[in-house]
């Protein structure tokens, strides 16, 4: 039988690295000009990204040259090794911004809640493919469901306990849009939504939200309801955004940037550094190319073979298309303020490391279903086959 060459999605190739250049160059520009970030050296920040991007490039090479097989026999190991990252966060994280979500490994910090988004990703989309693979049921029954729940429960538990609220809601979309393209029934969906915003009254009610998140809401609200405080960060932000006009005010020129108004700006505003100094048409440019990764993690997931990949690939969009849209949306007024990295962009190692992960895991669905596409002379020769 005649077979298409196997071949990576240059496409998504292109978009993703493409992002991890822009982010470093940004990421430059955002720490040049702060001596008591990088001790004098400008670009200390931009050698510790690359170095960054150059372990994630690895990363993504070897999950994506990993026969699929092996892909869903480590994936209960990633999710236990997430799980267990985020019980020590809690024995004996570090807390950063009134989050206790780091660990320090020497001189190395990592973020293991970065990881369990990924984790619970292939986590509920192994148990969708075992049920599919093993059971003469094509539907996603209620057993399934409640499993699958299960799987998010204890990383998702374990991250509101840190608290991180931003990664929460992240961690929320990929488990409503991984539900949702395996079948779940309608009602579990909006079952989920209805639960969700009860659990959001009920955490601000009792009080386990901290103050501090509270006020950002209340600021997501009303910006000027305190511009020196908890609205500070998104009204620096605009600020910076609407210096940028159209073309922008030029790479390390940026009068906000160089300033240093805007808070975490290498980090969680990274898009700020975008907006003023690259203006409408680079932050246009850096935008289209988080679509295209969204993009092309559908279309994988679309023409996956298998449930496995499709429900994996499927997720990562869910995962990727609404962290960028809650981190942009925080720089623009139009999301609260939860402290979540822009993909492949923001500066951070674990942040990094997941994102390319994911995109080695996306080629590897693909390499698997376009090594597997039989090519446009097999179905007349199967009909001959069969008339015969």
């Amino acid at each position: 039988m005649a077979r298409r060459a196997p071949g990576l999605d240059w496409i998504l190739m292109f978009a993703s690295l493409a992002l991890v250049v822009l982010g470093s160059v940004l990421v430059w520009s955002a720490t040049s000009h702060r001596d008591d970030l990088t001790g004098g050296d400008s670009s200390t920040y931009l050698k510790k990204q690359l170095v960054n991007v150059a372990i994630g490039v690895v990363l993504m090479v070897i999950v994506m040259a990993t026969d699929h097989r092996w892909v869903r026999i480590v994936a209960p190991l990633v999710y236990f090794a997430s799980v267990i990252g985020l019980v020590l966060v809690l024995v004996m994280g570090t807390t950063v911004n009134g989050s206790r979500s780091w660990l320090m490994l020497g001189g190395l910090s990592i973020q293991p809640s970065e990881f369990a988004k990924l984790a619970v990703v292939i986590g509920m989309a192994l148990l969708v493919a075992e049920r599919a693979e093993g059971s003469w049921r094509k539907r996603v029954g209620t057993g399934d469901v409640v499993a699958m729940l299960a799987i998010a429960a204890l990383p998702a538990a374990l991250i509101l306990v840190q608290p991180d609220l931003g990664t929460m809601l992240v961690l929320t979309a990929c488990v409503f849009g991984v539900l949702a393209i395996s079948g779940a029934p309608r009602i579990w969906l909006g079952g989920l939504v209805c639960a969700g915003v009860m659990v959001a009254w009920v955490a601000v009610a009792a009080g386990f939200l901290k103050d501090y998140q509270v006020d950002r809401f209340m600021a997501f609200t009303n910006p000027e309801l305190d511009p020196r405080g908890a609205g500070y960060n998104v009204e620096q932000a605009r600020i910076a955004i609407g210096n940028g006009g159209v073309f922008g005010q030029g790479l390390f020129d940026g009068s906000q940037t160089r300033s240093g108004f805007v808070p975490e700006q290498h980090t969680d505003f990274i898009f700020t550094v975008a907006g003023e100094e690259l203006g409408l048409i680079g932050a246009g440019v850096l935008i289209a190319l988080l679509a295209i990764v969204v993009w092309r993690a559908l279309s994988i997931a679309t023409h996956s073979e298998d449930m496995f990949g499709r429900v994996a690939a499927a997720g990562i969009a869910c995962w990727v298309g609404f962290q960028a849209f809650q981190n942009i949306g925080m720089c623009l007024g139009i999301m609260p303020v939860t402290g979540v990295p822009l993909p492949f962009v923001s500066y951070g190692g674990s942040s990094m490391f997941a994102g390319m992960l994911a995109i080695g895991l996306l080629q590897n669905v693909h390499l698997r279903s376009t090594s597997s596409l039989p090519t446009r002379f097999t179905a007349p020769a199967r009909a001959r086959a069969v008339s015969s």
